[in-house]
């Protein structure tokens, strides 16, 4: 049985994983018959959003238990995991990727990565595992596996500028629609749009379903 580690960003669309995208990519996993992990770093989100009034919200929330809301508590802290004990490592979108993962989304090709999902990035990249990256998560694959030389290639779906942005740290991009996959069999990493694209669940979860058939067969 293929194990692999599903790393969340929190829950909701506007400050942490993207619930859809995230179920979906659980539910194809275990179809696939994988045994699945969730994972999230223990730190707090960059800030909180009201998802009725799509506005600021007040207070403080933590990655992790807010990602424990999705993986029903059954998740651990991504410090105490090794990329080595799984098969494949897939990253769910959201804006949590580019807000809590790494902070891509405030300061675009200059980001930093959160160390944790850092490390564990290159982990699995030195210890050739396969990679699952949706919607906005390919900025971590760019600036982390870019810094390494490896140009990754990969999509975000057609957005000229977040693809500009994604080639400058050091990947290459390809255009894809909804229910595409991009694989870099080089580097082992697959990744599909998703809601970069849209417009609705049963078409990001073509996708989905697509990249997680791909990464279970590159294992």
């Amino acid at each position: 049985m293929k194990k692999v580690a599903v790393v969340l960003a929190g829950a909701g669309v506007f400050d942490g994983a993207e619930i859809h995208e995230a179920v979906i990519t659980l539910l194809a996993l275990d179809r696939g018959g994988a045994q699945v992990q969730c994972l999230a770093p223990n730190v707090d989100q960059m800030h909180v959003i009201n998802h009725l009034a799509q506005q600021p919200g007040t207070g403080n929330r933590n990655v992790l238990e807010e990602s424990a809301r999705i993986a029903r508590g059954s998740i651990i802290d991504l410090a105490q995991a090794q990329a080595g004990d799984y098969d494949a490592i897939v990253f769910p979108g959201g804006f949590g990727a580019a807000k809590n993962l790494c902070d891509f989304a405030v300061k675009g090709v200059d980001c930093s990565v959160n160390p944790q999902v850092e490390t564990f990035i290159q982990q699995g990249l030195k210890a050739g595992k396969v990679f699952g990256f949706i919607c906005i998560a390919p900025a971590l694959a760019a600036k982390v596996i870019g810094k390494e030389g490896a140009k990754p290639r990969l999509t975000i779906g057609n957005d000229a500028g977040t693809a500009a942005a994604l080639e400058q740290m050091g990947a290459e991009h390809v255009n894809a629609a909804v229910n595409e996959i991009v694989v870099d069999e080089k580097n082992k990493i697959v990744s599909t749009p998703a809601y970069m694209l849209g417009p609705g669940i049963a078409d990001v979860a073509e996708g989905i379903e697509k990249l997680v058939g791909k990464v279970l067969e590159m294992c």
